[in-house]
């Protein structure tokens, strides 16, 4: 049987997405078919607590403390799942995360290769972030969307906050292949939930909240049409940048997932996000998500905090 295993899971793409968080580290393991239009399968979900101290906001205080907690959290795939071939992605905070679009009027040259474009996304980073050139890690991609044909969207953060994650994933003998920003992974995991959850041809918010604050965006067909962010200078509170984000528009859903009981801080439920966004509302929730497979800590499965590390996961099968 084990052989059996191994075989399968060798015709399979396979990645782990690992979220680092606060108080724990939560880890996602996916494999998908080679095939088109196979559903993926959850391997694994896992969580394991963080020793107090070991992570202040976005900074890797105990960096021997998170490794162990990765091992760890490593120590419950399936060992049919542990080859070389994984692929492994970790996320960095928004807050630590700066983000912006160059629009294509302000590239110089008709050339869209990334050569020509480096001078220009490197210096409009180290504008944005107020980072100096060498001390930035720097991402960027040429948008496709009808919103903003050309454009460049920009995301640079302090290249120690790369580094420290890149260590501790080294200590624990993980290889990692892709650094993301957690909203964008968990806003990845919410379309794909409304691919099983929603009739895609309605409007609907994806919401997500985390360590550093609420995320919310309003999906119209393939279409980013509003983000918001919570805290935000522009509003006063929660329930404002979620009526916002409707804009007297009838979203039918909301999707939310994130560490939900962060919301009981502000006295803000699920109930309210329904209120503000005039609409229904459905926590993110891995176990619709997959090809039926049982697997150990399934009851992991319906925590929305795991919308990270889902998000993380995809990213890792889609490349």
């Amino acid at each position: 049987m084990a052989l059996k295993d191994s075989l399968r899971m060798a015709m399979r793409r396979q990645a782990v997405g690992i979220d680092v968080g606060a108080q724990a580290v939560r880890l996602v393991a996916l494999s998908c078919s080679a095939r088109k239009m196979e559903p993926i399968r959850i391997e694994c979900v896992a969580l394991e607590p963080l020793a107090p101290g070991a992570m202040a906001g976005a900074d890797i205080v105990d960096r021997q403390a998170v490794a162990r907690t990765l091992c760890a959290a490593f120590g419950n795939l399936p060992q049919q799942c542990v080859s070389a071939a994984l692929r492994c992605a970790m996320a960095i905070p928004g807050s630590a995360t700066f983000t912006t679009r160059l629009h294509a009027a302000h590239v110089n040259g008709p050339s869209r290769m990334s050569a020509s474009l480096e001078p220009a996304v490197l210096m409009e980073a180290e504008r944005i972030a107020g980072i100096e050139r060498h001390a930035l890690a720097v991402d960027w991609f040429v948008e496709d969307s009808p919103l903003h044909p050309g454009a460049v969207s920009i995301a640079a953060t302090a290249r120690e906050h790369l580094e420290a994650r890149i260590e501790c994933a080294a200590m624990a003998g993980v290889t990692l292949t892709t650094v993301d920003v957690e909203p964008h992974a968990a806003l990845r995991a919410l379309r794909h939930a409304a691919k099983f959850e929603l009739d895609l041809h309605d409007p609907y918010a994806a919401i997500w909240i985390g360590s550093d604050g609420v995320y919310g965006w309003r999906i119209e067909g393939e279409t980013i049409a509003e983000e918001i962010r919570y805290p935000s200078p522009e509003y006063s509170c929660v329930a404002d940048a979620l009526r916002d984000l409707a804009e007297n528009n009838l979203s039918v859903c909301a999707l939310v997932g994130g560490e939900i009981d962060l919301l009981e801080g502000v006295c803000f439920s699920l109930a309210d996000i329904g209120d503000a966004l005039g609409c229904s509302v459905l926590p993110f929730d891995c176990s619709s998500l997959s090809d039926g497979n049982v697997i150990p800590h399934s009851e992991l499965m319906h925590e929305p905090s795991f919308a990270v590390a889902f998000g993380l996961a995809l990213r890792g099968i889609a490349q």
